[in-house]
């Protein structure tokens, strides 16, 4: 079995490192495509090094650029790899540009197409994560799910339940495989920060930092968290270049630092008394670590972590903010929790449906 993994942007390289890793010892053969969506040592290199991901074998450096941009330069430099490589899988990961350029170069090509975290819906069509995440499942041959919820939305979609498999969480494999380095870095300590003495920040979402009048609105959110406790913001560097275009500056008692590692970050987070954020990722690692999740959105792909009692969306307007706030401050028994599959050998179910299809 000849596997081309094809990554982008940060959310994937956790994913893909995850199913790289259980390939790797189930003996498959590999190639690791990095179409430099994301590119830069604070948005990349520093990933590959904390996840032992080797070095790719192909970087395409497709770079910046508008959505379409970023996707034909992805599908014009993938195609001929893929023709030299000649993979039985092209497996894609996520939600972002490069997941569905590479699903669709692939289909188009006969390769077959196994996309990882399948069936995540938020329903809502003006964010752009969401229409890669409905094209790329039209394309796969394999639907690898996180959780039930993807399998239902995909039978809604029409696609025949034989080529979707629930496989649990593969973030949450990294999770557990690397929690001890994190916690050893000891991120809080070296912030001047106690353990649960802080909030932990991530904003990142084109619909939320691109407009000035949401960013504005976010950050004022920011501020009365930071009237409660302190706030430890890592700034995506699309995030930092809206702020300062805002030109309103940093409220006090938020603390702006650089995009941090994963290690760092994981660290970082696992010692927040609370995490306000408009990423999926840290919805579910906040879960698994016992950390109350704010969600800094009308919606979420990822409705279990809500169901499951981890994640209160607060919504872009921040009406939610205030009480759910007190309610997450006034706990202190607030317990990690794993839905049924997020229990650190996902990706080895990952690499069995692939080896039986």
């Amino acid at each position: 079995m000849r596997l081309m993994h094809v990554v982008g942007a940060r959310p994937n390289y956790m994913k893909a490192a995850a199913v790289m890793r259980a390939a790797r010892a189930a003996s498959a053969e590999q190639v690791l495509v990095h179409t430099g969506q994301h590119y830069g040592e604070r948005m990349s290199d520093v990933f590959f090094a904390d996840l032992d991901l080797p070095p790719p074998d192909h970087q395409l450096g497709v770079g910046s650029g508008t959505h379409a941009q970023q996707t034909a330069r992805v599908m014009l430099a993938l195609e001929p790899v893929i023709l030299r490589e000649r993979p039985d899988w092209v497996v894609v990961v996520g939600d972002v540009n490069s997941t569905a350029a590479a699903a669709l170069t692939a289909a188009k090509l006969g390769v077959r197409v196994a996309h990882v975290e399948a069936g995540l819906r938020s329903f809502d069509r003006t964010m752009p994560e969401e229409l890669n995440r409905v094209v790329t499942d039209q394309l796969a041959d394999l639907l690898l799910t996180p959780s039930p919820d993807g399998d239902a939305h995909l039978r809604a979609e029409g696609r025949p339940a034989s080529a979707i498999r629930r496989v649990g969480n593969v973030m949450i494999d990294m999770l557990d495989a690397h929690l001890a380095r994190a916690r050893a870095l000891d991120v809080a300590r070296r912030h001047g920060l106690a353990r649960r003495g802080y909030a932990v920040a991530t904003l990142h979402r084109p619909g939320n930092v691109d407009r000035p009048a949401s960013l504005g609105r976010l950050l004022g959110m920011l501020a009365e968290v930071a009237a409660r406790l302190p706030v430890v913001f890592p700034v995506h560097p699309r995030t930092r270049a809206a702020i300062d275009r805002l030109g309103a500056g940093t409220p006090g008692g938020v603390r702006l630092v650089d995009a941090l590692g994963y290690l760092e970050f994981v660290g970082l987070l696992d010692g927040a008394r609370v995490a306000l954020t408009d990423s999926g990722g840290v919805q579910e690692e906040a879960s698994v670590l016992g950390v109350p999740c704010l969600t800094l959105r009308d919606n979420t792909e990822r409705p279990i972590t809500v169901s499951e009692g981890t994640n209160t969306l607060i919504g872009a307007d921040g009406a939610g903010l205030a009480p759910a706030l007190a309610r997450a401050l006034a706990r202190d028994d607030f317990a990690p929790r794993r839905p049924e599959l997020w229990d650190g050998h996902a990706a080895e179910r990952v690499v069995a449906a692939l080896a039986a299809v």
